[in-house]
């Protein structure tokens, strides 16, 4: 069938629409009309060339929608079901047979790799493949091909058109506090970025009963949004060396540490906040690849330091997008408020949007 899709030429080119033809769903495949989906870094780092992918192609991976055909095998959903996709991984090896899909041995190949496991893409452009699969779904389109295994039934209870990002960007940040560095409850976080990520980790330290919850962040509006959702503090980096400011509020440190920006020198100031057997957890994505930490390792003994990379959260979508959805049901996870729709055609205006702060996180909405 044909369908219209936001295709990335090139790197560092906007997005323009096209029509282009989608395949039929294969094995274990679903295919869905798309509600509404989310703009998350990891679609931009991908068109600046900070992530592989192959081009032209269809990012977008934070999809939900209706279920309008299903490949062999697929028993999960069925035709008419509400979905919201998430990342892809392979079901086999040791991490996810463990029940930690973000760390999937084949993770690149199967959200980054452009095409299915056998080399072929669900997208075409006349007779030009078109890169699809990006984690899964590559949902920046009308309707899209994701797999049994990263889609998950959404009730009626949650707006389908603003479920997509609790597939990744939403995931990443409340799963980073709730399962990643696990916070416990009447402890410290500081969280570096008010950006969905960021203020997602906010919504999930609320939730878990964190005490003192510290924001840092540049942009005043953010700083008010995330004091809003239930930061104690908020604190403007750019004012003065943030560990200054995180050791006025905590004089022996903070406990825990979520950081979004992947920047060095953020992350130098992040370690002189941190108290005795502080962690820290990093989900950004640095903009250099080569990107290097210079850390003193007696120092990070002494004090009994921890740093965790994380992805998505530690999230497996089956289990922890459902918890996320009765915390939302009890209103306990207003996820909905860090969210701005705007219509699909005005992805390149969106981009715009975020960028500059008029926006947290965009969904794109079909009419």
């Amino acid at each position: 069938m044909k369908t219209t899709a936001a295709i990335l030429e090139a790197q560092g080119n906007d997005f323009t629409l096209q029509e282009i033809e989608i395949s039929d769903p294969g094995p274990g495949e679903v295919l869905f009309e798309v509600a509404g989906v989310g703009l998350c870094h990891t679609d931009l780092a991908v068109r600046e060339g900070h992530l592989p992918f192959p081009f032209p192609g269809v990012v977008g991976h934070e999809g939900s929608g209706t279920v309008l055909a299903v490949g062999e095998g697929v028993t999960k959903v069925a035709v008419g079901d509400r979905i919201a996709a998430s990342f892809n991984s392979c079901g086999q090896c040791s991490q996810c047979t463990a029940d930690q899909p973000a760390y999937c041995v084949q993770f690149m190949e199967r959200n980054f790799g452009g095409t299915r496991a056998d080399g072929t893409s669900a997208l075409r452009a006349g007779d030009q493949q078109v890169g699809s699969n990006f984690f899964g779904q590559s949902s920046f389109a009308r309707h899209a091909i994701a797999h049994e295994r990263n889609v998950v039934p959404v009730p009626e209870s949650v707006p389908l058109e603003l479920a997509g990002p609790l597939g990744c960007g939403v995931q990443t940040g409340a799963g980073a506090v709730l399962q990643s560095l696990d916070c416990e409850p009447g402890s410290s976080l500081l969280v570096t970025g008010g950006g969905p990520v960021g203020l997602s980790g906010v919504l999930g330290a609320v939730a878990r009963g964190v005490k003192t919850i510290i924001v840092s962040e540049p942009m005043a509006s953010r700083r008010e949004l995330a004091l809003s959702l239930g930061a104690t503090h908020a604190v403007d980096p750019l004012a003065r060396p943030l560990s200054e400011q995180v050791r006025e509020i905590l004089p022996e440190g903070v406990r825990y540490v979520l950081d979004t920006t992947a920047m060095v020198p953020v992350v130098t100031e992040i370690i002189a906040s941190m108290g005795q057997r502080g962690h820290l957890g990093m989900v950004g994505v640095p903009s250099n690849p080569e990107a290097a930490l210079n850390v003193n390792l007696l120092e990070m003994q002494a004090r009994g330091l921890s740093f965790t990379g994380i992805v998505e959260g530690n999230s497996d979508p089956d289990t922890f997008i459902p918890e996320l959805i009765r915390l939302y049901e009890q209103g306990r996870f207003p996820f909905d408020r860090l969210i701005t729709t705007m219509p699909f055609e005005q992805i390149n205006e969106a981009v715009t949007a975020q960028a500059n702060g008029e926006s947290v996180k965009v969904v794109l909405v079909h009419s």
